[in-house]
């Protein structure tokens, strides 16, 4: 079918192929029954001795101590601190006094929001999102426990919550020290930790007893402006000071009597299973307990984890595959095939591009193609999980942005109930979108059962690379109409790349890596190409989607579609501005009609990194993006050189709205532009015989400590709603880095990484 004859089936797509739509034709029935399942459900939060429960979130000591529930994953994003500061602060709380605890999965926590913005992932093209509203999404979030870090969603769905939360608590210790002062509650303050009133003082250790016997009016009253005294400050973070003296305990730092330690080996991408292993020579190994291996895959265990992974090399496992293997010659003739066939997706359209071709005098045409290589996500973890399966029952430590999805996987895998497993939440060391994959949670189950012993395992890095889910590879087609004065009167986008968020929810449901695929074959993702339509006020838009099968899986990776979309549109609006004429800021200028936020950002940049224009010469470029609520514009100072290149400096300004934690924040635009460089100029692979070519971190090029450039960081002031933050600073660095080293070097580099076809 052509792109035009599947438009209007793309613009009805809709909301859950498995979850959300259980049956055709019983959407009115499923929607009755929905609406009499229950609406309350029990914390997650239980008390030890001397502790009073308040609510979902939070509870408080009798010794003063404010204990902060977080569902949500930490990665190193700060999420912990950051919803306790906004629990903490409408609370009134001494900061000093506040911990928090890692919560389970409880429908009262599922990310509505984050379920909102994948919807269109979760069902087939046929099908139309708009007839399911956010009550209906929202309430199949809660009833699958959709409990989901991801899309830099946490601030933004539960800030809301977290303030009421707090204000809840703080009403009832209010209501408490009232009925001692003989006072109605409203006069009553709380601050630093105490309520008062006039003179009088009380801690809130003196009131919780009394306080938990209240109940909250309702609705309940939040303070009147959301940057409290804590919120909206630089409040110290709660996870720092354990990382700093080791306390901190992750997956693998998880130690039980009689744990076994496990390291695994599985064969190429694709339809594999194990054919031998060379057990005898593994037995010499000292330390090797036993060997067990499945159809695809084969672990040893030993009494430390060296001696198993060193076994394994002894084995030296061979694998038989069948079927399509990766090769990146293949992957990329397969992705410029897309077009040829014309099996696209039209999934925005207004105006008419094709009316803009129709040649007038002066018209230009101005046609440019764009590629993205696949790379790893390469966090500092590993994957790794601990287990203890025992009495019917498996306990699993493992750091996971998907926790029911971890508990499914691995109770599907020994044959259990998912509520014979109970999860425990580790931080993480990193994640960029790989904690979503949960292939680890099975595979340690089925070891732990087998031993009869706890199992710790641990993938090495050349077996984190060799399974992992890649960020997807993609070529873009740009092509756009100039009027005579140089204007952008038609812009067209055609991406031929998979839907890989298509791939992750299919994931998500149970379907494996070879399923998922197959599943989501020829069928359009909005997500996968998300940021594709600009902000510039252009009269004749196209976006299409060119769906491609590839014999790889591909996941979320830090910044997900807007890294693709963003480095093709802010590389190629470059483009146009030098073929019109006109310095690439002004040029972005004239066309951001509406668009305040970014327009202002952009506006401040260019007078903070004093701009040049992006002379022939300089090494200045520019770039500026719009996501999850954010906006940033960002310069790169760069050169190449016999070296390669050397970024000497970036400048950025971010409006993200109210912001929660200045200091974070901060953190966190400084650590995506870092990982933006690594995507600028590594971080990717290739592939061959249905392996990735690289298996180390130095096979990667990520950036070293010396050539991290100065970094100028600044965000303008805002009372908008939070905007996202972990994500917003990686997608707009690819694109600034090669505008500069057009403007240095006068050569147009479409490739990610940057370098991969020469300069």
């Amino acid at each position: 079918m052509s792109e035009t004859g599947r438009e209007d089936k793309a613009e009805k797509a809709g909301v859950s192929r498995r979850q959300l739509l259980v049956g055709g034709g019983v959407g009115g029935g499923l929607l009755v029954a929905w609406a009499l399942w229950p609406r309350q459900y029990i914390p997650g939060l239980t008390a030890a001795q001397g502790e009073h429960v308040f609510g979902p979130w939070l509870k408080i000591a009798e010794d003063g101590q404010i204990i902060v529930g977080v569902p949500q994953s930490e990665m190193g994003q700060g999420v912990y601190t950051q919803l306790a500061q906004i629990v903490a602060g409408e609370l009134g709380a001494d900061w000093r006094t506040v911990a928090i605890q890692p919560l389970m999965a409880n429908p009262v926590f599922a990310n509505n929001l984050l379920a909102r913005e994948w919807a269109g992932a979760f069902v087939s093209p046929s099908l139309n999102s708009e007839q399911f509203s956010d009550g209906i999404i929202d309430g199949a979030a809660e009833r699958s426990d959709f409990v989901v870090t991801g899309g830099s969603s946490s601030t933004r769905q539960f800030e809301g919550p977290c303030r009421e939360a707090g204000a809840a608590a703080r009403v009832m210790l209010c209501q408490a020290a009232a009925a001692k002062w003989e006072t109605n509650w409203e006069s009553c303050e709380a601050d630093k930790g105490f309520v008062t009133f006039e003179e009088k003082k009380l801690p809130f250790s003196a009131l919780v007893n009394d306080a938990a016997a209240f109940d909250p009016p309702d609705p309940i009253p939040l303070r009147a402006f959301a940057g409290n005294r804590l919120s909206g400050k630089d409040a110290p973070r709660l996870d720092v000071s354990a990382k700093v003296d080791g306390s901190t305990s992750f997956a693998g730092d998880i130690r039980l009597p009689d744990m076994l330690y496990a390291s695994l080996r599985a064969g190429p991408i694709g339809d594999t299973k194990l054919k031998n292993i060379n057990r005898k020579a593994a037995s010499k190994v000292k330390g090797l307990v036993t060997v067990f291996k499945t159809d695809h895959w084969v672990a040893a265990l030993g009494s430390n984890w060296w001696a198993a992974n060193r076994a394994l090399d002894l084995m030296a496992p061979v694998f038989e595959t069948t079927g399509e293997m990766a090769d990146s010659g293949e992957i990329n003739t397969h992705l410029e095939s897309r077009f040829a066939e014309g099996k696209g997706w039209i999934t925005h359209r207004s105006g008419s591009f094709e009316g803009t071709l129709e040649k007038e005098v002066g018209t230009r045409v101005i046609e440019a193609t764009y590629g993205i290589a696949s790379a790893v996500h390469a966090p500092l973890e590993t994957r790794s999980a601990t287990a203890q399966y025992k009495d019917g029952r498996l306990q699993l430590w493992l750091a996971t942005q998907t926790p029911e999805q971890a508990r499914a996987a691995a109770a599907d895998a020994i044959g259990l109930s998912t509520n014979d497993v109970v999860l425990f939440p580790m931080m993480g060391g990193g994640s960029f979108g790989r904690n979503m994959d949960n292939k680890i949670a099975a595979q340690v189950a089925i070891l732990a059962k087998e031993a009869g012993r706890p199992v710790q395992l641990i993938w090495s890095r050349p077996e984190d690379f060799m399974r992992d889910h890649y960020r997807p590879p993609a070529v873009t087609k740009m092509s756009a109409t100039l009027d005579i004065t140089g204007r952008v009167q038609g812009y067209s986008c055609r991406i031929s790349t998979p839907s890989t968020m298509r791939e992750v929810a299919a994931r998500l449901q149970g379907a494996s890596d070879k399923d998922a695929i197959a599943e989501v074959a020829g069928e359009y993702d909005p997500l996968a190409i998300e940021g594709a339509v600009p902000a510039y006020a252009i009269p004749n838009i196209s976006v299409a989607h060119f769906p491609a099968t590839l014999p790889i899986p591909t996941g979320r990776w830090r910044g997900n579609g807007h890294n693709l979309t963003a480095f093709c549109r802010e590389a190629f609006i470059d483009e146009l501005a030098a073929k019109a004429g006109v310095e690439p800021f002004s040029y972005r200028m004239q066309m951001l009609v509406g668009e305040t936020r970014l327009a202002t950002c952009l506006n401040r940049v260019t007078a903070l990194a004093g701009w040049d224009g992006g002379e022939k010469g300089s090494g200045n470029g520019l770039a500026c993006n719009s996501m999850r609520g954010s906006h940033i514009a960002l310069i790169a100072q760069a050169k190449a050189g016999e070296d390669g290149v050397r970024v000497s400096k970036i400048t950025a300004v971010v409006d993200c709205g109210r912001i929660i934690n200045p200091q974070i924040a901060k953190q966190q635009i400084e650590g995506a532009i870092v990982f933006g460089m690594a995507q600028a100029l590594g971080a990717s692979t290739g592939f061959e015989g249905g392996l990735p070519t690289a298996r180390r971190l130095r096979d990667i090029d990520l950036p070293k400590l010396a050539d991290i450039p100065e970094i100028e960081i600044e965000f303008l002031p805002s009372e908008e709603e939070p905007g996202g933050i972990g994500e917003l600073g990686v997608p707009v660095v690819a694109p600034a880095i090669a505008n500069a080293l057009y403007s240095a070097t006068g050569v147009r580099l479409r490739d990610l990484p940057l370098l991969s076809r020469g300069l």
